[in-house]
This record gives C-alpha cells, structure tokens and sequence, in this order.
C-alpha cells in the first residue's frame, strides 16, 4: 500500500482519515507477508541502529523494537503528522524509538550513524530519488545496508469485462506516483548513490478471489475514490469499476496480480565503491 512522503505532482493526501484508512490496511495477510519479507531482508541484529524512512503506521519500527533491544534504537522518519501520530501510539513509549516529521530527501540524522536503513513504498512517490539515496548513503555507517520496497504498477494484470475503462482507472491512478515504474531504474540510481553489491527480489502479489484480506481487493477504495473526478474518470466511472470487480468475485472470476520488489545494497568505504572505480582514470 502506498506510504507517506507527500512528495509526487498528485499525491494521496495522507490526512487523519487516510491514516485510519491505512492503519487497517497494514494489518492485512499480504501487508503481513510483505512485512515478514522485509525484515527478513533487513535481517538486524541487537544493538542496531535502524532507520524506517516513509514509517507510516509504525509497524517495522514496532516488530524491529523487538530484535534491536535496549542496546539498539530506531528512528522513524515520515512526513505525515497523522501517520507519526498513529506510529507514536503503536511505540512512542519506548525511548528506544524517536520519530521524527521530515522528508526522504532532508533526513534530520547524522552521518554515518545507521546500522540500516528501509523504506517500503515511498520512493515511487519521490521525484528526486537520487538526492533521496544520497540521504540514506550519507547516514549509512561504512558497511551499513539499505532495503527498498517499490510497486512497479505497469506489472498489473486485472481482469475486466471493461478493458478500456480498466485501462483509464489505471492509468488516472499512476497520477498520484513520481515514478510508476521506479523499479525498472532504481538498482542504477542505488549504484550511482555508491551503494556496492546491489541485488533484488521480485515478489508477485496475486489472488483469483475477492478477498479483502489481498493486495488487490484491498486497494480497491483507494483507486476508486483517487480517481474519481480525475482525468475524466466521474465519480459514477470510479463506482462502477469497483462494483464490477465485487461481481466479478461473487462469480467467482476475479483475477489480479503485480508485481513487488526488494532491493538491497551495501554502503562500502568510498575508495572501494562502484562510483569510485568508475571515477578511477585507466591506466595507461
């Protein structure tokens, strides 16, 4: 689900409502399994120091509270009062926690000062992603490691029995992202931040149910109330989209799927990294 840098030329407005709206969301099967799969990723350790940047809700900083201990501490960044508001709630009373209002691209932290760093969703909102990584590099201790969570939204596959208005809803709901697609380009932009032995994931998210408890039902009332009135989709448009996918699953014919992905990498010492070595003259 998207998450809360208000950074794109038609953002979501993540507002108290929105918040609440969210904090449901978050507590889904596939926002669970995506949650299980990203700690995995960041694999901390005790005593870390972690960075959650886009921390919405307060549910990574919540299950990393847990595995860093007293000995570690975590940092949450967002730029949404109401969802810091709702991420104070779910751990504002560990000291071990500070939670802090700021963009991606201006983090309040010092440098070399982060074990890890994540970010899930957020910087397909952003429109400078490479000021957005040489934030995190800059924060990042040497050796320090980086996890990014990113939708590239072009990989739907939804069924319709109205194609041409699928194709509208869709293409109206990408107005609210910097970049729909930002997977496709983010492993160069992590390598042109410094960033050493980059790799990634590709996670699908699919369902042939209609099941509130899935990514694609469960995004449904976001798309149908962003696009309504928007790029000629009225708000009848918007409402009939929706009710077909509910009739759709009634029958039994529902279909979605997309496709996730989780990217890491390393920060290594400057005079090791790939943008170092390409800096390097040849030798003669």
């Amino acid at each position: 689900m998207p998450t809360k840098q208000n950074t794109s030329a038609n953002p979501l407005a993540f507002d108290s409502e929105m918040a609440q709206r969210l904090e449901v969301l978050y507590n889904t099967r596939d926002a669970r399994r995506r949650r299980s799969l990203v700690l995995q990723a960041v694999a901390a350790a005790s005593g870390e120091r972690i960075i959650d940047i886009g921390c919405g809700a307060g549910f990574y900083l919540s299950a990393l509270a847990e595995v860093v201990g007293t000995d570690g501490s975590l940092v949450g960044v967002d730029s949404s009062a109401p969802m810091l508001k709702i991420a104070h709630q779910r751990c504002g009373g560990d000291d071990h926690v500070s939670l802090h209002q700021a963009d991606a691209g201006a983090l309040p932290i010092d440098d070399a000062s982060i074990d890890a760093a994540l970010s899930v969703q957020v910087f397909e909102y952003i429109k400078d992603p490479a000021q957005a990584l040489a934030e995190i590099h800059r924060v990042l201790k040497p050796g320090g490691r980086t996890v990014m969570w990113d939708v590239d939204w072009a990989t739907i596959s939804w069924h319709s029995t109205n194609p041409t208005r699928m194709k509208r809803i869709l293409r109206t709901w990408e107005e609210h992202l910097a970049n729909p697609s930002l997977p496709r380009t983010l492993a160069a932009h992590m390598r042109q931040a410094g960033f050493d032995q980059v790799s990634f994931a590709a996670h699908p998210f699919a369902s042939a149910e209609f099941d509130t408890e899935s990514y694609g039902t469960a995004i449904i009332p976001l798309i149908q109330d962003f696009t309504a009135g928007r790029s000629g989709v009225t708000a009848d448009d918007a409402l009939a989209w929706a009710l077909e996918q509910r009739q759709l699953g009634e029958r039994g014919e529902f279909f979605f799927t997309c496709t996730q992905f989780c990217f890491q990498g390393i920060k290594a010492n400057h005079r090791h990294s790939t943008a170092a070595k390409e800096a390097e003259p040849a030798e003669p």
